[in-house]
């Protein structure tokens, strides 16, 4: 691949990336969620699995335990989070999503699907299944962090 391409591609990538950031963030706003900001979004897709600990959260957000805490704090604070017992750890506390951060939860779902509609109209739903294969095949899994 020559530079110009692989300069073009890479731009390409991030553009989506901040367009699809950029539309569930107002996708969810519309939906009455005003209150969270994208780091939010990227802590309840962690805490969505059952909860987590601080320390596992930091290590998914790719932030020190201090960061976490902080926003954990925050999240407790507008009623989307909430500490409880860890099941299997006396000296831990498990940070779950609310009823309410579940609703937000959802209202991201919707806000994705609303988000890609724009796309699946543009590439047909055959291609856009296609890109969403060919980038889980070069980036897979792992943990989704902000990237600003």
């Amino acid at each position: 691949m020559r530079n110009h391409d692989a300069q073009s591609l890479a731009f390409g990538l991030l553009a989506a990336s901040r367009a699809l950031v950029d539309g569930i963030s107002a996708g969810v706003s519309a939906r009455g969620f005003g209150d969270v900001r994208p780091a939010h979004g990227f802590a309840f897709a962690r805490l969505s699995a059952g909860g987590a600990t601080i320390t596992e959260l930091a290590e998914h957000l790719d932030v020190t335990r201090q960061a976490a805490a902080q926003l954990v704090d925050e999240l407790i604070a507008k009623g989307y989070v909430e500490r409880r017992l860890h099941p299997r750890d006396a000296r831990a506390r498990l940070i779950v999503l609310t009823d309410r951060g579940l609703a937000c939860t959802r209202a991201a779902e919707a806000a994705i699907a609303d988000t890609l509609r724009p796309w699946e109209a543009a590439l047909g739903p055959q291609r856009l299944l296609a890109l969403r294969d060919d980038l889980l095949r070069v980036a897979p899994g792992g943990p989704l962090r902000p990237a600003w």
